[in-house]
């Protein structure tokens, strides 16, 4: 028996939950959070630096994605439009936060680090004692940018956007 070549578009797996949720079947959705919920929630903490927030945010464009599942083209990917989405709402969300400032500021010395955030869930010492340094510096790093540029960086490198796609993204002339 041979392998019937699958058309260009999303996989199956997509595809089959894309139409559950056109459905209105929102378990549909099962699909995409085990896929892209902690890729989001990585890329929505890198922006608005609360692991509350992101899981937040998160939550949200999952349900925002099934209200809106009518609008989404079946001939794309599915990850690629929802992380979309859950950058610009992240960036939404830093740019309100630095607006205004809580007076019930939640301490982060109990929130994870970058670098915890981004580590496997299960690597080995070995890996852990490599990576430590480098984790760190690249948390450095991104403290310093303001949420904008933390968006751009998460657009290029968890959405695979491209330089010019990044400017369009966020309305700004490319390379500022």
């Amino acid at each position: 028996m041979t392998a019937m070549p699958q058309d260009a578009g999303p996989p199956t797996d997509e595809r089959h939950a894309i139409e559950r949720l056109r459905r209105g079947d929102i378990g549909g959705l099962e699909t995409f959070v085990r896929q892209y919920q902690l890729r989001a929630t990585r890329a929505a903490y890198l922006i608005v630096r609360d692991r509350q927030l992101a899981e937040d945010i998160v939550c949200d464009a999952f349900l925002r994605c099934y209200e809106r599942i009518q609008q989404f083209d079946t001939q794309r990917s599915f990850g690629p439009w929802f992380l979309r989405a859950v950058v610009n709402d992240a960036l939404k969300a830093a740019n309100r936060r630095t607006r205004h400032v809580s007076l019930n500021r939640r301490s982060t010395l109990d929130s994870p680090t970058f670098g915890e955030l981004l580590a496997s869930p299960d690597p080995g010492p070995d890996v852990q004692a490599q990576f430590a340094e480098l984790r760190h510096e690249v948390q450095e790093a991104l403290e310093r940018l303001t949420p904008r540029q933390r968006s751009a960086i998460v657009l290029h490198y968890f959405v695979g956007l491209s330089g010019p796609e990044i400017a369009t993204e966020l309305s700004s002339p490319l390379g500022r």
